[in-house]
C-alpha cells in the first residue's frame, strides 16, 4: 500500500492514516498530540502507521480535535414508525443537554438514500452521525453498505442501533433475545403454550434474533414448536392483520399471540374482533417497542419497553465521547422490561 502511495505521488493526510487504522481522524489527531485519551493498544496502531509513512502532520491536522461542529447527525429508517420518532425525540433531548445540537434524516430503509445521507452528513461536517434501522438492522451485512460506512469511519464516528460487521462502529442494541423471553415467560406463565408469532422478516437481525429465542423457550420448556404459528410480514400494521387471518383460520388455534411490534399488534387486535373473540378472555396479545399506540389499543397492550429516555442519552453520551477521542466500548447494550397491561390474562383452554 505505501508503494502504491509513493508510486502515485499522492501525499499521505490524517484521513488516510485514520482509514488504515480503523479510527476517526480525531483519534489520529489526539495521538498525534500526545493525549493520554486513547487506549494504548490503538495509539500504538496508529504510531505504527504513522511511522510507516513518516507522516508529518499540518497545523490544520493537529487541531483537527478542536473543530468540532456540536452537531450530530441522525439517520432513522422512517420516523412514522413511532419507535423511532420516540428514540429520535430521546436523543435530541440528550444532545441539547449536552450543548449539541442534531439534524435528521429519513432513509425510508433505501440503502441509496441511506448512502447518500451519509455523504450529506459529511459534508455537514457533523461530530459524530447514529443510525437507526435500514442497512444496520440487516441479519446479512451489505458489503458495499459497510465499505462505504468504512470510509465515513476515517473521518467521522458511526453508532450504530443494530448491527455492521466489517466497519469500525460503534453499537448501542437492545436485548432483544431477553425482551422475548421476558414475553415467553409471561406468557408461558399464564398458562399458554400455544403461543404464535406474527410479522417481522427473517432478514432482519432483530427479528431473527427474537424468533430464536422463541424457540429456544418453548423447546426449555418442552413445547413442541408449531411451524405454522409463525406468520412473517413486515412491521405495519397491515402485516399484523393479514398474519393473524392465518393464524385465526387455523384448525388448532393459538391461544396467544406475540406480535413483532405495536403497529403489527394493531392489526392482529383488528383481525381478532373481526373474528367475533376477546382479548385476553379467548386470546392474549403482546407487542414489542412499548409506543404510545401500546396505551391508545382496547384493551391496552401488554408490551417489552426499551426505556427510551435512557437508550437515547446512551446514543449521545457515545456519540460525544467517541467524537472526542474518548475510550467507549464497542457494543452496549440496552435491557428491555416487560410492561403489563389489559391485553394478557390465564390460558383456561
Amino acid at each position: 500500500m505505501e508503494n502504491d502511495r509513493l508510486n502515485a505521488g499522492k501525499s499521505i493526510t490524517i484521513y488516510d492514516i485514520a482509514e488504515e487504522a480503523g479510527v476517526s481522524a480525531s483519534t489520529v489527531s489526539r495521538v498525534l498530540n500526545g493525549s493520554a485519551s486513547v487506549r494504548k493498544e490503538k495509539k500504538d496502531r496508529i504510531q505504527s502507521i504513522i511511522d510507516k509513512y513518516n507522516f508529518k502532520p499540518n497545523a490544520l491536522a493537529k487541531g483537527l480535535s478542536d473543530t468540532a461542529t456540536k452537531t450530530i447527525g441522525i439517520i432513522a429508517a422512517d420516523v412514522r414508525n413511532p419507535y423511532y420518532s420516540a428514540l429520535f425525540v430521546a436523543c435530541e433531548i440528550a444532545a441539547e443537554k449536552a450543548g449539541y445540537s442534531v439534524g435528521l434524516a429519513n432513509s425510508l430503509g433505501v440503502k441509496e438514500r441511506e448512502q447518500s445521507q451519509l455523504d450529506l452528513l459529511l459534508q455537514q461536517k457533523v461530530d459524530a452521525i447514529i443510525q437507526m434501522g435500514g442497512r444496520v438492522d440487516d441479519l446479512i451485512t451489505d458489503d458495499a453498505y459497510a465499505e462505504k460506512v468504512r470510509s465515513v469511519c476515517a473521518s467521522t464516528p458511526v453508532i450504530v442501533t443494530g448491527k455492521l460487521d466489517k466497519a469500525p462502529v460503534h453499537r448501542v442494541v437492545i436485548d432483544e433475545a431477553e425482551g422475548m423471553s421476558l414475553v415467553m415467560e409471561h406468557l408461558i406463565g399464564l398458562g399458554h403454550s400455544k403461543i404464535a408469532l406474527v410479522g417481522g422478516e427473517m432478514r432482519v437481525a432483530s427479528t431473527f434474533y427474537k424468533y430464536q429465542r422463541y424457540q429456544e423457550k418453548l423447546n426449555a420448556h418442552g413445547i413442541k414448536v408449531n411451524g405454522e404459528y409463525v406468520v412473517n410480514g413486515s412491521y405495519d400494521p397491515e402485516s399484523g392483520y393479514d398474519a393473524t387471518n392465518k393464524i385465526l383460520a387455523l384448525k388448532d388455534r393459538p391461544t396467544a399471540i406475540i406480535a413483532i411490534n405495536d403497529f403489527a399488534a394493531s392489526g392482529a387486535l383488528r383481525s381478532i374482533r373481526e373474528h367475533g373473540l376477546r382479548v385476553p378472555e379467548d386470546i392474549s396479545v403482546v407487542s414489542f417497542d412499548n409506543t404510545y399506540i401500546a396505551d391508545l389499543m382496547s384493551p391496552k397492550l401488554t408490551s417489552i419497553d426499551y426505556n427510551y429516555d435512557k437508550y437515547g442519552q446512551k446514543l449521545i453520551d457515545t456519540a460525544v465521547a467517541v467524537s472526542a477521542g474518548k475510550e467507549v466500548e464497542d457494543l452496549q447494550m440496552v435491557e428491555p422490561v416487560l410492561v403489563i397491561r389489559d391485553s394478557t390474562g390465564a390460558c383456561y383452554n
